[in-house]
C-alpha cells in the first residue's frame, strides 16, 4: 500500500469499517470499532483507514495480512 497524504477523519474511519464489517471478522470489527474514539491520533486513524480500504476485495492471504497489522495495532 502506497502512502496517502489526506488525513482521515474519525467519521470517515467509522464509515469506512461499516462498509468493510460485513466482509471481516466479527471480533475484529468490535475490537476496531472500540479503539476508535475522539482521542484517536491521527496517524492511527490513517493506518485503520487504509487497512480498511479495498479489504472487501482483497483476496485471503491479504485479508489475513491485514487482519493481523489491525489486531496489532488495536492492542
Amino acid at each position: 500500500m502506497g502512502k496517502c497524504t489526506i488525513d482521515h477523519t474519525l467519521e470517515d474511519v467509522k464509515q469506512k469499517l461499516a462498509e468493510q464489517s460485513a466482509f471481516m471478522p466479527r471480533e475484529l470489527v468490535i475490537e476496531v470499532g472500540d479503539s476508535l474514539s475522539d482521542d484517536s491520533d491521527q496517524t492511527y486513524l490513517n493506518e485503520v483507514f487504509h487497512l480498511l480500504k479495498k479489504y472487501d476485495l482483497a483476496d485471503e492471504s491479504e485479508r489475513e495480512k491485514r487482519n493481523g497489522k489491525l489486531s496489532d495495532l488495536v492492542k
